[in-house]
């Protein structure tokens, strides 16, 4: 088969055609139908399957499953299968006789301008065919040729789309002759196309001269100044053109100054976005010139354009001047306003409450947050339980037929003539809310399950709030715990003993104290390394007497008892020193105490009254000394005794 063009009889499959015909009869088909078996290998009678099966052998490429499961159906959807040219000239044969499928979406499909030919051919023959989607095929100049020569014969296709295919501004040409003689087509997309400013020219003369398309999108076409105002030209005189998408174009001031002009007398256009095309205020002054003609326009779409709260006052101006303005929808949602627009707004609003407008936000220079409005689903639903109504008693005299499904306008007046406290802007949010996918109707059966998704987020709110009071909680105990630690450690209480810390000992200063609570002082002895530690004996050490009992068998005064005071620990001289460490099952007495004072202290003005609480356990140590000594003299004089007996 000759792959450079495709005719009608290779379409069929004619039997001279397929060189494979006795490899497809002896392997393919069940050879228990023997009387039909003629008929197969001619391709007459054959079905749609049966078709596509034996064209995608033919030329060399994989069946598509899908369409396979979906014959039969309306709509077959082969989008971003990789198709390739030979995959489109397969299922092209296969639709050449089919009758059931009116829409083929064939999107991302790298068909080509070889591919393109392939089902243009088809459509030749196929009249079943209403909408056709080829974008983002990379048909190229060759692909927009053979499209618009088809366009010029055929008679079935009401919707096709061309966005993404590499067109250039020569190639509008064969769109403007095409559909200056093709009225059936509805809906043309060329978006993302290189159309430029020549291309505009084309695009302009093709809608002066065609009455038939109603849907145009060439956003992301490059069309700029001269492009813009040549196409404006074809607007002007349009008379079937009622939603226009030339977003992301470039028009600029000027191109602003074409469409006011157009809209002027154009009598058609409905929706018009011009997003993106950096028109400034100036243009905006210059297409509400047109505006305050026009009586058709109801959406107007200038995001993200260049403008300020001066073009947004013009705007608004122009719906409240204008009495027989039928704009509905203004989109200035990254343009930040004043108050005075807010104010424009509402008195604008009181006279077209149908107006809706869609900007940044409201401040100086930082954005300031509308105020929080009450839930509408919630003061629906509470509007009701009030009156001991359901829904359906609420909208019985606009849903009919009882499905819960009505259209929005007829919602919205129905809200706004009741008596339910809802401003417009809390009616425009519950319309959203029940019409998700904007299909321009209400399904208000979500109102009903209102009640318990009011449950579910109180309940939910009332956990994140106990999961933070709960945290919050346990960082304040935290602190609070740190804070009383650090006030230990830095302010000692009469109801704790001070102790040396486990810092180095410096002669140059005063030896750190850390505060610990008298009750876990069981006993103190003193270490090797001549500190104070806390250590809780056990039972097979040494206990101290008790400072009661000791001072009432023997006063403190005693000679015996005679012991030197701890040393002023926070005098600035140098620290004391022991000569003989302390064992822990008790304290070695002095027995010279002129001998001890040397050792102890090389002056005596080191030796000075020591705390309250450190002279109990001093006292303490005092007693055992003297026991210590009492016992020693008394083993003395028992031994002298025996002696001398």
């Amino acid at each position: 088969m000759d792959q450079s063009g495709l005719s009608m009889d290779s379409l069929s499959l004619d039997e001279r055609d397929s060189p494979y015909e006795t490899e497809l009869e002896e392997d393919e088909w069940d050879t228990d139908l023997e009387p039909e078996a003629e008929r197969k290998s001619t391709g007459k009678g054959m079905s749609t399957a049966e078709l596509y099966l034996q064209a995608c052998k033919l030329v060399g490429v994989i069946p598509v499953s899908y369409f396979l499961r979906n014959l039969g159906c309306a709509t077959i959807n082969l989008n971003h299968h990789g198709l390739g040219p030979l995959g489109g000239k397969a299922l092209a044969i296969a639709l050449v006789t089919d009758m059931h499928t009116t829409r083929l979406e064939l999107a991302d499909n790298f068909l080509l301008g070889e591919g393109a030919r392939y089902l243009v051919e088809m459509l030749r023959a196929n009249f079943t065919i209403q909408n056709l989607d080829l974008s983002n095929n990379h048909l190229q100049s060759a692909g927009a040729e053979c499209v618009a020569k088809m366009l010029l014969d055929n008679i079935s296709i009401k919707s096709i789309k061309l966005s993404g295919n590499g067109f250039i501004e020569d190639d509008a040409k064969w769109f403007a002759e095409a559909f200056s003689s093709n009225y059936r087509v509805k809906e043309l997309d060329l978006s993302h196309n290189q159309f430029s400013g020549k291309g505009g020219e084309y695009l302009g003369q093709m809608l002066a001269n065609n009455e038939g398309i109603e849907l145009l999108d060439l956003s992301w076409n490059h069309l700029r100044m001269k492009g813009a105002v040549a196409f404006c030209a074809g607007l002007k005189v349009n008379v079937t053109l009622k939603q226009l998408d030339l977003s992301w174009n470039g028009f600029g001031n000027e191109g602003a100054l074409a469409l006011g002009e157009a809209l002027k007398f154009n009598n058609t256009l409905v929706d018009l976005d011009l997003s993106n095309n950096r028109i400034t205020n100036e243009g905006v002054g210059m297409l509400c010139r047109g505006l305050e003609a026009n009586d058709t326009l109801r959406t107007l779409k200038l995001a993200y354009n260049s403008l300020t709260v001066e073009g947004a006052l013009a705007l608004i101006r122009v719906v409240k001047n204008t009495p027989k303005t039928a704009i509905e929808e203004i989109n200035i949602c990254n343009v930040l306003v004043n108050e005075n627009f807010v104010q424009l707004l509402e008195l604008t609003c009181q006279e077209h409450p149908s107006l809706e407008v869609q900007y940044g936000g409201v401040g100086g220079f930082i954005a300031k947050k509308p105020p929080k409005r009450a839930d509408p689903m919630k003061v629906i639903q509470d509007y009701l339980d009030e009156r001991k109504l359901r829904l359906w008693d609420f909208f019985r005299n606009i849903d009919k037929d009882g499905t819960m499904r009505v259209p929005v306008s007829e919602f919205r007046k129905a809200v706004q003539q009741s008596s339910i406290p809802l401003d417009r802007f809390q009616i425009e949010e519950l319309i959203q809310r029940l019409d998700r996918e904007g299909t321009g109707s209400v399904d208000y059966r979500g109102l009903a399950d209102t009640r318990k998704q009011m449950m579910r987020d109180h309940r939910r709110q009332l956990r994140k709030v106990e999961s933070r009071q709960k945290k919050e909680k346990q960082k304040s105990d935290r602190i609070l715990k740190t804070f009383q630690t650090a006030m230990e450690a830095v302010t000692p209480r009469s109801s704790m003993v001070m102790s040396p810390g486990g810092a180095k000992e410096d002669s140059s200063g005063p030896q750190p104290f850390s505060a610990t609570p008298l009750s876990s002082w069981h006993h103190i002895i003193m270490s090797n390394s001549s500190r104070y530690s806390v250590t809780n004996l056990s039972s097979e050490h040494v206990h101290l007497p008790m400072i009661g009992r000791t001072s009432s068998s023997r006063p403190l005064s005693s000679p015996a008892m005679r012991t030197y005071s701890q040393p002023n620990l926070m005098d600035d001289g140098p620290l004391p020193y022991l000569t003989k460490p302390a064992s822990a099952h008790g304290i070695h007495s002095i027995s010279n105490p002129s001998e001890g004072t040397s050792k102890l202290s090389p002056t005596a003005n080191l030796l000075t009254t020591s705390r309250p609480a450190l002279n109990a356990n001093q006292s303490a140590r005092k007693v055992s000394k003297g026991k210590k000594k009492t016992s020693k003299k008394q083993v003395e004089k028992t031994s002298k005794n025996q002696s001398k007996k």
